[in-house]
């Protein structure tokens, strides 16, 4: 059984690998090069592999040490950030919210010059990946999760208000030669699928079979976003949600076609832990949100109303 390997030796023979020479290894730890060499020579006997080719006075990461070293660097990467993350904030009222890239990009990040101005005591620090948070660690605060499933131990979730989900395109689509006034009209124009969306052109097209859709064909994409930005580009008619749209639509860069066959789900949830839940800086920014999503939401009940 491997015994327990030396944190030293690794941070030695993670900067000799990452500067490629046990001198500049040895000016960065302020140690000798000799004591670099040692520790990873030790190394080496612990893992029971060579990690460098010695050459004259060079030395040369060999094939398992090049492996090794891509994960030893990384981890030592994510130790440096956390550690910035937690020295960053110490003594300072940051909050850090983690979120999905299409509600971050589309929704959020265009309001929080508004939340700013409310709460400019909050150092706000944002973060956006398709990645679960564990909110256990403490390095975020709040989570934005997409068809997020049930709270892990020791969370809360509160979900989103109902999301609209309708089919959106360019003006020089739906007006152009080719109008989009039926859902048999639609059969003549490209389809922009979101891969991840809980509603897709399928359920759409089993509630209007009229339709007609060759649903194997057309772009695909993981993200919202860029569905919604191809949309905005006239590559076709995209089926998404009017809370990421919201921007497009009342600059008009998109229109909302065939709004009588809007589709409804709840989409994104809002979690934190609960122990956490009343403090005031996660209380004071779910508040805040859930504001914001509620306004947005009475503006697409009038928008749709007036098309209907």
């Amino acid at each position: 059984m491997l015994r327990r390997i030396s944190i030293k030796a690794i941070q030695a023979f993670e900067a000799a690998a990452r500067l490629g020479s046990f001198a500049l290894a040895a000016d960065e730890l302020a140690v000798t090069p000799s004591a670099i060499s040692h520790q990873v020579r030790l190394l080496e006997d612990q893992l029971g592999a060579l990690l460098f080719h010695r050459v004259h006075r060079s030395v040369i990461l060999t094939d398992t040490g090049r492996e090794y070293a891509a994960e030893v660097i990384a981890a030592f990467g994510r130790i440096d950030a956390a550690t910035q993350l937690v020295a960053s904030s110490s003594g300072s009222a940051t909050l850090t919210v983690h979120s999905t890239p299409s509600i971050a990009t589309q929704w959020l990040m265009r309001r929080l010059q508004l939340y700013g101005e409310l709460h400019p005591e909050i150092d706000l620090r944002l973060q956006s990946s398709v990645e679960q948070i564990d909110l256990g660690q403490g390095i975020v605060d709040i989570d934005i999760r997409y068809n997020p499933g049930p709270p892990p131990a020791g969370a809360v979730v509160k979900m989103f208000p109902e999301d609209v989900i309708v089919p959106l395109c360019s003006p020089r689509l739906a007006d152009g030669p080719k109008a989009i006034r039926r859902v048999e009209d639609l059969a003549a124009h490209a389809l922009i699928h979101s891969e991840v969306n809980i509603l897709g052109w399928r359920d759409w097209g089993r509630r209007n079979r009229r339709a007609r859709l060759d649903l194997d064909r057309g772009l695909r994409f993981d993200r919202s976003f860029m569905a919604i930005r191809a949309a905005v580009d006239g590559l076709g008619v995209t089926l998404d949600s009017m809370l990421l749209a919201e921007d497009e639509l009342r600059q008009g860069t998109l229109v909302i076609v065939l709004p009588e066959t809007a589709m409804k789900v709840r989409g994104h949830g809002f979690f934190s832990l609960r122990s956490k839940g009343d403090g005031r800086k996660v209380a004071d920014f779910r508040d805040w949100l859930f504001d914001a999503l509620l306004s947005t939401r009475g503006w697409w009940e009038d928008f749709l109303a007036a098309r209907q």
